[in-house]
């Protein structure tokens, strides 16, 4: 089986919202072993979401939509579908209700009349419930093909996909059809040429599976994918790839979780604790641990010293330390750290102090130097890095070499 997508949007051709919302459908539809056979993205207007819709019927007979199911008047899919199929929009009046229930539960007030047009569906088009938002995803289907329209917005495209589309789309392609799954595995520190190098000639190990390089700003992930393999098929050579590639990168690989939950796992693994104390970086590494839920047990605080004298005040780092060898230095990222560990009276911490710019940069220590510190027990380690990049990007690769480096101190 395979379909098309169409995102609508003038958001989208303009650059202002990132098409999200077709690589989370195109990712769903492959573990079901659905093959995307092309992506369109047009604006809101009628005639050009008929023709897209109706170029896709005529190829596969099968096209998602996403977007224009709004109150505005800028929402057009309904519409426009319903005048591809040549019937006209109804009003449901048994959704019409249930909105009206939503917004009261909510404590919005009375539900706008603008949203009474979300009640409104295409003739013989089936209402998909949307508990995430208020617009109804609308299947809809006749000897011409079918169209499922969902939401543009992320987490209720998520939801009806999840709950309403996929089972769906299983009872026709059965349980026993070729799959198409990938698996990520996720490296840092290590480059994607010199990755590369390291698994030169590997892909003959790894067949039937393919081999991808996806290099972003933490680090590189290598993504595993089986292509048109039964489900146990797919998972066993999945399986035995990603043993393969663990085998050969070691440490520098960290599995398929974000790098924080990791760490978090390691430190919950021995009962510690952790702090951070960060400078250049602002909260960032922080942010990254309490972006897992459960991080209260492992992880009690941290102190964003960004001037010399909350490091004095907040951290202990002496002033003749910080006079000596600046805020940007081995010695004084050691200190922060130690400070923050004694402060918080955990068993580890990690410190970071450097120069994002785009000024502050000298000869000695130019922009995208930084200072990495982590102790755990009684064991220190400190790291000098020059990052590449604007503000935004060394911050960002900052924080991710300091959770490595706690990483790799407590794999030790």
């Amino acid at each position: 089986m395979e379909l098309e997508i169409v995102t609508i949007g003038n958001e989208l051709l303009l650059g202002y919202t990132l098409d999200t919302n077709s690589t989370t459908l195109a990712t769903g539809l492959a573990d079901l072993g659905i093959r995307v056979s092309r992506r369109t993205t047009v604006p809101d207007t009628p005639d050009a979401i008929i023709d897209a819709v109706g170029s896709g019927l005529a190829r596969t007979g099968f096209v998602i939509t996403t977007g224009g199911l709004g109150p505005t008047r800028d929402d057009l899919t309904k519409q426009a579908v319903a005048d591809l199929y040549d019937v006209p929009l109804v009003l449901d009046r048994e959704y019409l209700e249930q909105l009206r229930a939503r917004f009261a539960e909510l404590g919005r007030g009375p539900m706008p009349e603008s949203n009474r047009t979300q009640a409104e569906i295409p003739r013989g088009a089936t209402p998909l419930p949307n508990r995430w938002g208020t617009a109804p995803g609308l299947w809809m289907e006749d000897q011409r093909g079918t169209v499922v329209m969902l939401p543009g917005v992320p987490r209720e495209l998520r939801g009806l996909l999840e709950h309403e589309v996929l089972p769906r789309l299983a009872g026709r392609v059965g349980t026993d059809a070729p799959v198409n799954r990938s698996r990520t595995l996720r490296t840092t520190g290590v480059s994607e040429s010199a990755l590369a190098d390291r698994l030169a000639g590997v892909e003959t190990d790894l067949a039937p599976l393919t081999l991808a390089f996806l290099p972003d700003l933490e680090g590189v992930d290598l993504r595993l994918t089986a292509w048109g393999l039964q489900p146990d098929q797919a998972e066993e050579a999945l399986n035995r790839g990603a043993a393969r590639l663990v085998e050969i990168l070691g440490d520098d690989c960290y599995g398929d979780q974000d790098l924080a939950e990791v760490v978090l796992d390691l430190l919950r693994h021995r009962s510690w604790t952790v702090a951070v104390a960060e400078s250049c970086t602002g909260g960032l590494v922080g942010t990254r641990l309490t972006e897992v839920a459960g991080a209260s047990d492992v992880f009690p605080g941290g102190v964003i010293a960004y001037a010399n004298r909350i490091k004095e005040q907040m951290l202990d780092v002496p002033a003749e330390l910080l006079e000596a060898h600046g805020a940007v230095s081995d010695e004084t990222v050691r200190a922060m750290a130690d400070g923050v560990r004694s402060r918080f009276g955990t068993d580890a911490a990690v410190a970071v102090s450097g120069v994002a710019g785009p000024g502050g940069g000298t000869e000695a220590k130019p922009v995208g130097t930084v200072h990495l510190a982590a102790v755990a027990a009684d064991r220190h380690r400190t790291l000098g890095r020059r990052f590449p990049g604007g503000r935004a990007e060394i911050r960002r690769r900052s924080a991710q070499a300091a959770l490595d480096m706690l990483r790799r101190l407590l794999l030790d």
